[in-house]
């Protein structure tokens, strides 16, 4: 079997790069539909409208209603057919981004990705998660290329919630993890080859960007300002994370995520932040050694991400609705089912309850 890396046709970061987005585009078409959620349009409009009609395009912005379901998706490609668009422009965080790409889809448009945020490593990716209406996950949308642009200004994603930029580092935190397992096992990656060296290679970057500029990133970020250490991690959350896990392959850590959204009172806590928790369940499950396990856990401390039950929202969680989290996650079709040995959902269940036992002591040795 082939080994195959794919990526986005074209990268571009840097603080004030949104004024650049009219010379990356220009040959997408003079008619651009922009879908995002209400602050990520309202930080960028004024800017990326100017920036568009420099080099001849108009602009059209429709709102994201706030979840990427099927019914989402058509809503807004009758949209785009309606304003005459003739390129799409995801502007936002995941699920935003994710509907865009799927709208450029079905459309058969080009698709630029100009995300106001660094939470999630969905803006390089050819995916779409597909939800529920009421945020349940349903499927993936896979995606036959990856996104025409993928343009990051950090000005913008410096002055956003510091939360989601560590939240973007939890889903960042699974890359190399997940990578290394697949890679061993010889599953297939997202677009059905093998994992190369190269994806290794970038997903192990990832990791060793995040326990390096982490801590740093988030004080940048505490105070608003892209610094070198900002402008580090926010590679590693959306460009390394992005083709970490897309040539390098998912495991556990995302099914387990998948499973925990069936729990209600998850859908508060960001998809990194139940990622983050999904790779210390993953560690666990793995039979990694300690000091692995543990500098996990200390890099999570530091920049504040969830090691426990209790940090997601579920206090007390009876047996029901862990065995419940265990069952989604090894549904058929997981990628859970790409760690190199047979996983069940009774040992799910009981990796679960040991990665809460070390999370809630690790934190309680800190203290």
């Amino acid at each position: 079997m082939e080994k195959v890396l794919i990526a986005p046709g074209r990268y571009v970061q840097g603080s004030g790069a949104v004024a650049s987005i009219g010379k990356h585009a220009a040959n997408f078409g003079k008619k651009a539909l922009a879908i995002g959620g209400k602050r990520g349009l309202n930080e960028v409009r004024t800017a990326l409208e100017g920036a568009l009609k420099s080099a001849g395009i108009g602009l059209v912005a429709e709102s994201f209603g706030g979840e990427c379901s099927k019914k989402e998706i058509d809503r807004l490609l009758a949209a785009a057919r309606a304003a005459g668009a003739d390129f799409i422009i995801g502007v936002g965080g995941g699920k935003a981004i994710d509907t865009a790409k799927a709208v450029a889809f079905y459309g058969k448009m080009p698709v630029a990705v100009l995300p106001t945020i660094a939470a999630t490593d969905a803006p390089c990716s050819a995916l779409a998660v597909i939800y529920t209406e009421d945020g349940v996950f349903d499927s993936y949308l896979l995606l036959p290329s990856n996104p025409n642009l993928v343009l990051v200004d950090t000005a913008i994603v410096a002055r956003a919630p510091v939360r989601l930029l560590v939240s973007g580092m939890g889903d960042a935190l699974a890359t190399w993890f997940e990578a290394e397992s697949c890679s061993k096992a010889h599953r297939c990656n997202m677009p059905g080859g093998l994992t190369g060296m190269t994806a290794l290679s970038l997903a192990r970057l990832c990791y060793d960007t995040l326990i390096t500029w982490g801590p740093q990133a988030v004080l940048a970020a505490e105070k608003g300002v892209p610094t070198e250490a900002l402008e580090h991690i926010v590679e590693a959350n959306t460009l390394l994370s992005g083709l970490g896990f897309e040539s390098g392959g998912l495991a556990a850590a995302h099914a387990i995520h998948n499973g925990f959204t069936v729990l209600p009172e998850t859908h508060g806590v960001y998809h990194g932040e139940k990622v983050s928790f999904g790779t210390l369940v993953q560690l666990t499950l793995e039979g990694r050694e300690p000091e692995e396990i543990e500098e996990v856990l200390t890099f999570c401390v530091k920049v504040g991400l969830p090691i426990t039950l209790a940090q997601l929202g579920v206090e007390n969680p009876t047996e029901e609705k862990l065995r419940n989290v265990a069952a989604a996650a090894t549904a058929e079709g997981e990628s859970i089912h790409n760690e190199p040995f047979a996983v069940t959902a009774e040992s799910v269940y009981n990796a679960i309850i040991a990665a809460d036992a070390i999370g809630s002591h690790f934190r309680a040795s800190v203290k």
